[in-house]
């Protein structure tokens, strides 16, 4: 039977190109990685937890992981939860700051955040919000250009750009 070798396809043309065209990427971007979770401590001993539905490292710098589908939680010590959701990211895993991009979502308590990005440094311990922000809480409605909350000092700073105004309905019941 050796003269009669039969070479069959196991895999199919067009599965064969996706293979080749996920490869090519992949090189050029760094590693892949799906349904991935980092946890750890804040510099102010806080426990958070991120999850991305695919994330890949990026070859020029490893210390960056950029991911898809995002969810961050964080405990304080003081047993209150912020969660956080978004549809990019970009991890540090070194400094361990965090960046969510596109749909940014965060419940706090009660409170609801939407907005277009929002940084955590965890370096610096601060958190930043920006572009089309709105806080819906059961004391009012916020819109802003920028929340800056300083984790340390537990203050939060809102701003508008280009000396527009804070639009805020406050419920005085």
């Amino acid at each position: 039977q050796k003269e009669n070798i039969s070479l069959k396809k196991i895999v199919s043309t067009e599965t064969e190109k996706k293979i080749k065209k996920q490869i090519e990427n992949q090189s050029s971007t760094g590693d892949v990685f799906y349904n991935i979770k980092y946890s750890g401590l804040d510099m102010t001993g806080n426990r958070y937890i991120l999850k991305s539905e695919e994330a890949y490292n990026d070859s020029s710098n490893q210390e960056l992981v950029n991911m898809k589908v995002v969810e961050a939680i964080f405990y304080f010590k003081d047993g209150t939860i912020l969660n956080i959701w978004s549809d990019n990211g970009v991890y540090n895993n070194k400094s361990l700051d965090m960046d969510f991009s596109g749909n940014v979502k965060a419940l706090y308590e009660n409170s609801e955040l939407y907005a277009q990005k929002a940084m955590f440094s965890n370096s610096e311990s601060f958190l930043t919000i920006t572009e089309n922000v709105k806080v819906i809480d059961y004391r009012g409605t916020v819109f802003a250009d920028k929340l800056f909350f300083d984790i340390k000092k537990q203050e939060l700073n809102v701003a508008s750009s280009n000396n527009k105004k804070v639009n805020t309905n406050i419920n005085l019941k």
